[in-house]
């Protein structure tokens, strides 16, 4: 039997947050929804369904725990290495 998929998002303003903070998360319909939401801006999607796992038990707009900074740091640095070299195109 297939799992039912889960999704989560995440936003970081270095300005207002100490820590990326979870801006949404669903499993099933909702899951798809933010899947296709985040495809429809071209927003990077990482599927780990361990992180999802971890951060679904968050609440909306809660931080990210500290065990997960060095994790979630280095995917944000992907994503940004990745913006730039679209800019760069």
């Amino acid at each position: 039997m297939e799992r039912e998929k889960k999704a989560v998002a995440l936003k970081y303003d270095p300005f207002l947050d100490n820590a990326p903070r979870l801006v949404a998360k669903g499993k099933g319909r909702v899951a798809e929804k933010i899947l296709e939401i985040a495809r429809e801006h071209d927003i990077y999607i990482h599927e780990d369904p361990d992180i999802v796992g971890i951060l679904s038990q968050l609440h909306l707009n809660e931080e990210i725990p500290p065990d997960l900074y060095v994790v979630i740091a280095e995917l944000l640095a992907f994503v940004y290495s990745l913006d730039r070299e679209k800019k760069d195109q």
